[in-house]
């Protein structure tokens, strides 16, 4: 390893490869085994090594003339706890964790702790092999599990002896481990093919929910050691499921043991304070400066390269197109030159990982190559769909009639981008209400229309994202310190729930019509529906090789409808209704094909397959 050619292009914006020589490594110098230490701080007066090996004491570190700080020390254990002792040119002294840490120590404590990353044997050669074979599955069936691994469950724990006060109300966080064990079956059962998992890097704050972090290359302490987070996404490789890790790359925090104004300078933001903060207090990070896009390179390389990631999702893109997020601003052309110049880099590396834009913008070309003069995203966020399915079943079925545009307009842009349709964790918390609690209606009516909103989730052309609970018609809003509620699924409604979204995750993985032409135009139409009223929609899709048809059939009313479908012909099947008693709905069904007419139940509806 060419260390002083890393660190120039690193220092220059050319480098992926920061983590193989900044950080604590293990090495052999001067005929001895030891921890070369290396940490990038031009702006220091001084820097010294501090740890539990020398009662945080200090070691002098050797500085060079590129601002990079160096110290090699013999007969350090691995897990041992350290900090950079930094010195500002005015004088302050604080003790700073390492930017380039591979774990750290459990929070409230903020120490970084010298680790060997490159021990874990994986098993998973099959599925790195097979996924090299689809590539961005554009024709292939997607459906995500997002998960917040602190709160899908918790572990009870003896209350007089639990360490927190948080633990004992809500019970103890899963390990790696103990997710892997439970998760895994659970989502094979489901019948998701990836789960997203969001922030996993190390934050000091659990209600940030990993989205303000401090350690953008170690795996979160909270659930265990980074081996127990390998382990976990191995054996999901294993029972072939992929794994997207959620990143952030617009802000960290202000906390004085992390990045912000790391060496008494702006090492990772700006200079000008009008450009450092953003509106959640955090800290920008400032794309102006090569080695800051470096480091966020490297840091998405080393989660492919040492976690096996089959997929990272850039959170907030829309501040990194626009200044503020806001589209009457200027572009942040900063964030762009980020965006493009990475995902090229990681396309042309790494070209079997998905790279997800979650954008609330209108800018185009988010999903085109960079060479093309796209942002170089495989999948964007459809966050109108969202926003119009949501908005429109919130409203009354009788003022449904002139919101019609709601549901239909996704599909007048839809093919700008290669999009996926997702129901996340944004949109069940801070009195937003959960997905079945934004219908219209009573308890029943929820229901029934929650299954009408997957059915069209499921048969609406583009990939699927569900947050977790989604799956279980959860009506309590999502708290990160609190487990999902499993004893919904003894409640008949809530397993009945449950069982259709299972059935139709089978139909969406089954049948060629709903995933291979999903990003063609030709292979969607709109239906006409002669005599129905305002509130039921058809749309038809075909498979690539013509010889598979679908007809989603949908009634929005609250009265009954025979629906008039010259397409049908005469011989054609009903793969799953909504209103199925085995659903709890109210049992109307087509169990024939009677020529070209659907009959459906209010506030259901139907997925037909054309024999």
């Amino acid at each position: 390893m060419n260390t002083d050619k890393i660190i120039r292009q690193y220092l220059s914006g050319q480098s992926a490869e920061g983590y193989r020589v900044f950080g604590a490594h293990p090495v052999r110098k001067y005929e001895q085994d030891g921890i070369e230490f290396r940490v990038y701080a031009p702006y220091a007066a001084d820097m010294k090594l501090v740890g539990d090996f020398n009662n945080w004491e200090g070691w002098q570190m050797n500085r060079h003339a590129d601002g990079t700080w160096t110290i090699f020390c013999r007969d350090l254990p691995f897990g041992s706890l350290y900090k950079y002792r930094t010195v500002t040119q005015t004088g302050n002294v604080v003790d700073r964790a390492d930017p380039f840490a591979f774990y750290s120590e459990l929070r409230p404590s903020s120490a970084s702790r010298v680790w060997d990353i490159g021990t874990y044997e994986w098993h998973d050669d099959a599925w790195m092999a097979e996924r090299g074979k689809d590539y961005k599955r554009y024709n292939s069936p997607i459906s995500i599990y997002e998960v917040h691994a602190g709160s899908w469950r918790r572990e009870e724990q003896d209350k007089e002896n639990a360490p927190t006060a948080e633990e004992r109300e809500f019970g103890r966080m899963l390990t790696y481990r103990e997710l892997a064990d439970q998760l895994i079956p659970y989502v094979k059962e489901q019948g998701f093919s990836h789960i997203e998992l969001m922030p996993l890097n190390e934050h000091p704050f659990d209600g940030s929910w990993g989205y303000q972090a401090t350690g953008y290359f170690s795996a979160t302490s909270r659930y265990g050691e980074p081996e127990g987070l390998m382990e976990l996404i191995d054996r999901c490789h294993q029972a072939h499921i992929g794994v997207i890790l959620d990143v952030v790359p617009l802000h960290f925090v202000t906390d004085f043991f992390g990045l912000h104004q790391f060496d008494g300078g702006f090492v990772y933001e700006s200079a000008n304070e009008a450009d450092r903060y953003t509106e959640w207090g955090s800290v920008l990070f400032d794309y102006t400066k090569p080695h800051v896009l470096s480091f966020m390179k490297s840091s998405f390389d080393f989660w492919i390269n040492y976690y096996h990631i089959d997929g990272l999702r850039y959170d907030a893109v829309s501040q990194l197109i626009y200044r503020n997020g806001n589209p009457d601003e200027r572009e942040n052309d900063a964030g762009m030159w980020f965006m493009r110049n990475t995902n090229y880099y990681l396309q042309q590396t790494y070209p079997d990982v998905l790279l997800i834009a979650e954008d609330s913008s209108n800018y185009l070309k988010v999903t085109a190559p960079p060479q093309y003069g796209g942002l170089g995203f495989d999948y964007k966020w459809d966050l109108g769909w969202m926003n119009d399915t949501l908005e429109y079943l919130s409203l009354h079925p009788n003022d449904r009639y002139h919101a019609r545009h709601l549901l239909m307009f996704s599909m007048a842009y839809f093919y700008n981008d290669l999009f996926i349709l997702p129901l996340s964790h944004d949109e069940v918390v801070h009195g937003k209400h959960t997905i079945v609690d934004k219908m219209w209606g009573d308890y029943e009516q929820k229901f029934s229309q929650t299954r009408l909103l997957y059915l069209y989730m499921c048969a609406h052309p583009g990939k699927v994202l569900n947050f977790m609970g989604n799956e279980m018609a959860e009506f309590r809003e999502w708290d990160e310190k609190k487990a999902l509620g499993w004893n919904l699924m003894t409640y008949p409604m809530h397993d009945s729930f449950n069982h259709f979204c299972r059935d139709l995750q089978k139909i969406g993985g089954t049948y060629r019509a709903l995933y291979d032409t999903e990003y063609d135009p030709r292979a969607f139409r709109w239906l006409n529906t002669p005599g129905s009223p305002q509130t039921v929609f058809a749309f038809a899709r075909r498979s690539a090789d013509g010889q598979q048809t679908m007809i989603c059939v949908m009634n929005f009313g609250l009265h009954p409808v025979h629906v008039n479908l010259p397409e049908l012909g005469g011989s054609w099947t009903e793969l799953i209704n909504t209103d199925d008693s085995c659903y709890s709905g109210s049992g109307v069904t087509n169990e024939k094909s009677t020529g070209g007419q659907v009959k459906l139940a209010p506030l259901s509806g139907s997925l037909l397959v054309i024999a």
